[in-house]
């Protein structure tokens, strides 16, 4: 184990993914401090932090085991991308279950077809520049395009972005200030309509 200790990164992976457990252990004793911190800067109930924390080990477990971890020498932001994943998900489901529902489970909006109705054309036109949005982003710096993508695809609000990339507010609002002001340049060029934007 000792001599584990003294391994880089990438040779406890090449280890861990030719049979050896401990080598994987070595990597969890190195870093499970660090990523348990970082789980727990944005999940403040211990043990949802601790359910994180293990389904990030068992999922980078997992990609190892079917390689899907490309050796680049830096193993814990590839373990951080992980978690950072596994906290978007969470709050994604966090904000689905906040919808309000009515005394006998159904939800709100079908106490009224008019409000049903309104709600639908407004999701389609959504959809239809999402859908445009999408086509036009891949021409974004990839700063920009992760905003984007946290934004608009992922629901995230601005403090959420933030707390997940580990910028300030302000930095993520210029990031999408910018990623919009682009999109509208390419879109005016391809005569696409981007009014919810």
């Amino acid at each position: 184990m000792d001599t584990l200790k003294m391994r880089s990164d990438n040779e406890l992976v090449a280890a861990f993914i030719a049979g050896n457990n401990e080598a994987f252990d070595t990597l969890l004793s190195r870093y499970q401090d660090r990523l348990y911190s970082y789980i727990q800067y944005y999940i403040h109930n211990r043990d949802l932090a601790d359910d994180l924390f293990q389904e990030t080990f068992v999922k980078a477990i997992v990609c190892l085991r079917q390689g899907g971890y490309q050796e680049s020498g830096y193993f814990y932001a590839w373990l951080t991308r992980i978690a950072h994943n596994l906290l978007i998900d969470h709050l994604r489901a966090e904000r689905h279950d906040e919808v309000q529902y009515a005394d006998d489970g159904a939800t709100l909006w079908n106490d009224n077809p008019q409000l049903l109705d309104s709600s639908r054309e407004s999701e389609l036109i959504t959809e239809q520049v999402l859908e445009d949005v999408k086509r036009l982003v891949e021409h974004l710096p990839e700063e920009q395009r992760e905003m984007v993508q946290l934004r608009y695809y992922q629901g995230l609000s601005f403090k959420e972005i933030a707390a997940l990339t580990g910028v300030s507010i302000n930095t993520a609002l210029g990031r999408m200030r910018y990623a919009i002001l682009n999109m509208r340049r390419l879109a005016k060029s391809h005569h696409i309509s981007l009014e919810t934007l």
